[in-house]
């Protein structure tokens, strides 16, 4: 019962009170009429209040108690928020945690076999050295010795025929040495050809625009040599909206059949800086060497940064490669402590030099033909399934056949009963002579026909 309610009963009650004090004051006299009245509502007044003061002492006590009871109720709220809260904290924690491990082992495993692949490679590169070394010496000594029997051969046929052809040797001699000069002017005229071919190799190696053309074709080279011309292309715009290109990228399948995903490959060349270094290391200068190395490894980290704008997912790999045309430089840069992590981790750039780019592409290219021959599974198990479906079909036409076959040589064998049956029949009647026969049965025939 509320407030509201109390006090409308209690003005009731006080009214009823007041007419029934009325009621009795009316039959008294009036000299008492005015103090009676006075006494009865000042009683009726005194019992209000004390009725009203514990109502409301009531009520008070009923608000405390629910006040009491609400904050117990968000209190425990609070508590199984707070429980709840940190269980989805831990929970995330470790979904964190393992994720970043899964990450880690990821990365280690493909490192490992990289790592193994480039020991692989390294030990096969150093076996057809070692071949090619033995194969070289061999051919050297079998030279020396031929040339040795030669001159052996040579003394003693001067030394025998000496005095008896002096003169036509000499004549021979100017000859000889005439076509020699000959083939020296030649040669001459060759060496200036093969030294102006060395300054234009030097203004090309020199100049960053050619240096660049120098890795753009071999890189296309090795590119050419492993895939097909629809798997890679160059001058890619692999960022939608952007005019940057990158000079060449392979293609991936994409989710669906109109998109690709490319893997950006770009070439650098860091010469000055990786002669600078070689000078320094061939003069045993440990400050020019350690200097060299330094300015080679801000080169490498800068264009590092330039290839990164190529990466934008989905539209490419989340990583690219840099091609370092020469395997002395690529072996620089993995010398350099944590310089290949670092790019790697930081912008997402892969080093490689022709040997490892050319097994990092054979191995894609070999990714490449196990999905095809996957896409190619699947359609074979597709003709399966339908010859299966012919299969069944034609095992009913079969079964319709037999069942019509069965039906077939059942009427063969009736008609074969019925045969014997006329042919007994007929065994007592006289057989005619096969001419009158054929006359009879074609004339018969003829008669039918007509």
């Amino acid at each position: 019962m509320d407030t509201d309610s109390l006090l409308m009963i209690l003005i009731g009650l006080s009214v009823a009170v007041l007419a029934f004090l009325l009621a009795l004051l009316l039959r008294r006299p009036e000299a008492r009429l005015g103090a009676l009245l006075e006494r009865a509502l000042r009683e009726e007044q005194r019992d209000g209040r004390s009725e009203l003061r514990g109502q409301l002492d009531s009520l008070s006590q009923m608000q405390e108690t629910r006040i009491e009871g609400f904050g117990r109720n968000l209190a425990d709220l609070s508590t199984r928020t707070d429980q709840r809260l940190d269980l989805l904290r831990d929970a995330l924690t470790e979904d964190a945690r393992k994720g970043r491990l899964e990450a880690s082992e990821s990365q280690q495993r493909f490192a490992d076999a990289l790592g193994q692949r480039l020991n692989e490679l390294t030990q096969r590169n150093e076996l057809r050295i070692a071949e090619l070394r033995t194969t070289l010496e061999e051919r050297l000594k079998s030279l020396q010795a031929d040339n040795t029997a030669k001159l052996e051969q040579m003394r003693q046929t001067v030394d025998e025929k000496l005095h008896a052809t002096l003169e036509t040797r000499l004549t021979e001699s100017f000859g000889n040495v005439t076509a020699m000069l000959a083939q020296v002017h030649q040669g001459l005229g060759d060496m200036t050809k093969l030294a102006a071919d060395v300054g234009g190799l030097q203004r090309v190696l020199t100049n960053v625009k050619s240096r660049g053309v120098f890795g753009e074709v071999q890189l296309a080279g090795l590119l050419e040599q492993v895939f097909a011309p629809d798997q890679y292309a160059g001058n890619v715009a692999t960022v939608p909206g952007s005019n940057e290109r990158v000079e060449f990228a392979v293609r991936f399948p994409g989710s669906s059949h109109d998109a690709a995903v490319w893997l950006p490959i770009d070439a650098k060349f860091p010469r000055e800086d990786y002669e600078r270094l070689i000078d320094a290391q061939e003069k045993a200068d440990a400050d020019a060497v350690r200097l060299a190395g330094d300015a080679l490894e801000r080169a490498v980290r800068k264009q590092a940064q330039e290839i990164r704008k190529y990466v934008s997912v989905p539209h490419t790999t989340e990583f690219a490669i840099m091609f370092l045309p020469t395997e002395g430089l690529y072996a620089e840069v993995l010398r350099r402590p944590g310089l290949f992590e670092a790019i790697q981790r930081d912008q997402r750039i892969t080093i490689a030099g022709p040997t490892t780019l050319l097994a990092l592409l054979t191995s894609l290219q070999v990714g490449f033909r196990t999905v095809a021959i996957e896409k190619r599974s699947a359609e074979v198990w597709q003709t399966l399934g339908a010859v299966k479906t012919e299969f069944a079909k034609f095992a009913d036409v079969l079964d319709s056949v037999k069942r019509k076959l069965d039906q077939a040589s059942g009427e063969i064998e009736k008609t074969g009963v019925r045969t014997r049956a006329i042919a007994r029949r007929l065994r007592d009647v006289e057989t005619l002579p096969s001419e009158d026969s054929q006359k009879l049965l074609g004339n018969a025939a003829d008669d039918e026909a007509e």
